[in-house]
């Protein structure tokens, strides 16, 4: 199934200055006492939320009428009240009687909202006789903690919870693949009803702060990373100041670092804060990818404007474009593809620049770029670790500049064949360490040997490393890495990940936007971070 539709829904207006759009941010809490639930509605207050979700069944001590009175009595913001039982995924396992007079004492004393299961709806109705207070918005769920059903499974779904007699609608989905967003993307921007429709799971992150885009009601945000009420929510403060939640409205175009892994780049905020500073209407998020080929055949339509791509998926991104720069032809890898007017997708590669021209700062070091119009890396015994896209472009780039290479890989074929396409000599990764025909060496790192979460690793020994006079490692996560360190320890001048990160962020930039890319910005950003 295809995700062409364009979101066509008018911007709504709204009381608050910078505010485009009316999609609530819900701050679930969740404590075992009263108390605790009240200091939190104060924290998700200053934090931006607009709505609490107080979840009833993780208190583990619980008077219904006095804390529920006391709660809404001081409660800064919206409520809504959830007590989910164990077959929901909640933690209640009482009786369900007693659960329904906990839910109606909520909508009498006042609560502006309450969520019961649908699969519990319909007993709830008749015990409430029709006796609904009419302040009190009902919100009918359904949680899949298995798949993300097809289109037409997911309308008989909306169908049904309407019928149970939802003044909202929600359900949630778990993402097996982040293609399956889409389908909960086209009931979301076609539903005549209130609606709030997510999907749970890393994979499904997009769904939750692309729901003002697409006419969500609300979204949820968590007060602290971890504390999560559902797989794949993310923070409070992730929403509202790295993703600019209020900004997004129908018209935002979409962009992302397309990866696996992926929660670690810093891409989302170098991007978003650049967008904001210029108000360019974009967002820029995380796509945690496993098939590259089905994400474009899924996303195209000209919402999803352009795409990063990072680490397994760079070669094979060749192939999904429509027209290639014949730099990343010969590189065989592309790490930028941005949709034109016409739909057609173009792809070029950012990351031979990036690394190559941190490379020669690094080299030239205090002498502010003055030898002359040669490249400091002319001449010198340049070895790449890694035969894969990042290895194709620095190779590539380091040869135009004309330095003699040297490609270190794990599978020694893979060097070979990179090798031969340079004129370069080919090493398998273990025999690295006894390498050494000249001192003088330069060393990158294009691998993910050594990133987050796996710090301790080096793609080399240290004692190797007295050989080389710069070593450059293309991980930014941690900025430095076991391999810089003990670089930096030999001697050896360094030269980290996020100075090759920042150097093909700028081309990127300019290409996604159309507009001048903000230089000292994006390095400011990446020093803070």
């Amino acid at each position: 199934m295809e995700f062409a539709v364009e979101s066509g829904l008018k911007t709504m207006e709204s009381g608050e200055g910078m505010r485009r759009n009316q999609t609530l941010i819900c701050a679930p809490l969740m404590a075992d006492t009263i108390d605790d639930i009240v200091d939190l509605m104060h924290k998700a207050k200053s934090k931006g939320a607009d709505i609490v979700e107080i979840r009833l069944d993780h208190l583990k001590s619980f008077n219904p009428r006095t804390d529920i009175e006391k709660l809404i009595k001081v409660c800064p913001l919206p409520t809504l009240f959830t007590y989910r039982p164990i077959w929901e995924g909640g933690q209640y396992d009482g009786d369900e009687k007693s659960r329904f007079e906990v839910l109606q004492l909520a909508m009498e004393l006042g609560a502006d909202h309450i969520d019961i299961e649908l699969k519990a709806a319909d007993e709830f109705n008749d015990f409430l006789h029709g006796n609904k207070p009419g302040k009190c918005k009902v919100i009918v769920s359904s949680h899949n903690y298995d798949s993300t059903p097809p289109v037409e499974d997911l309308g008989n779904l909306v169908a049904r919870i309407q019928a149970a007699g939802a003044d909202i609608v929600k359900f949630a989905t778990t993402a097996l693949d982040i293609t399956d967003v889409a389908r909960v993307f086209q009931i979301t921007v076609h539903s005549q009803v209130p609606i709030i429709a997510l999907v749970m799971g890393e994979r499904g992150l997009m769904s939750r702060i692309l729901c003002p885009k697409f006419g969500g009601y609300l979204t949820f945000g968590t007060l602290e990373a971890g504390k999560v009420s559902a797989p794949g929510q993310p923070t409070l403060d992730e929403l509202v100041n790295l993703y600019n939640i209020r900004q997004l409205e129908p018209d935002t175009k979409v962009f992302g670092i397309i990866g696996n892994p992926v929660s670690h780049s810093k891409s989302p905020k170098l991007y978003n804060e650049a967008f904001k500073s210029v108000g360019f209407n974009g967002v820029y998020l995380q796509w945690l990818v496993d098939d590259i080929k089905k994400i474009f055949r899924t996303y195209s339509s000209m919402d999803f404007a352009g795409f990063s791509v990072t680490i397994p998926h760079k070669e094979a991104a060749l192939a999904c474009c429509d027209e290639i720069d014949p730099v990343a032809k010969s590189i065989g890898a592309v790490n930028c593809i941005v949709r034109r007017p016409d739909g057609k997708l173009f792809g070029c590669n950012t990351d031979y620049v990036g690394a190559i021209s941190a490379i020669e700062d690094g080299l030239l070091g205090s002498q502010n770029g003055s030898i002359g119009t040669g490249s400091p890396l002319a001449g010198k015994l340049f070895v790449v670790i890694g035969a894969g896209g990042a290895g194709k472009a620095l190779a590539y780039g380091a040869k135009e500049k004309g330095a003699r290479i040297a490609i270190a890989n794990r599978t020694y074929d893979r060097a070979r064949e990179l090798a031969d396409l340079v004129g370069g000599q080919a090493l398998s990764l273990a025999e690295l360490d006894s390498f050494h025909p000249e001192k003088g060496m330069i060393l990158a790192n294009t691998t993910s040997i050594g990133m987050h979460p796996r710090v301790n690793e080096t793609p080399v020994s240290k004692e190797a490393l007295e050989n080389y006079m710069l070593v450059f490692d293309a991980v930014y996560t941690p900025k430095i890495t076991r391999l810089l360190q003990e670089a930096a320890e030999s001697g050896a001048r360094i030269v980290t990940g996020v100075n090759m990160f920042i150097g093909q962020a700028y081309e990127q930039y300019e290409r996604f936007t159309g507009l001048p890319a903000p230089k000292e910005q994006f390095k400011l950003i990446m020093e803070n971070y």
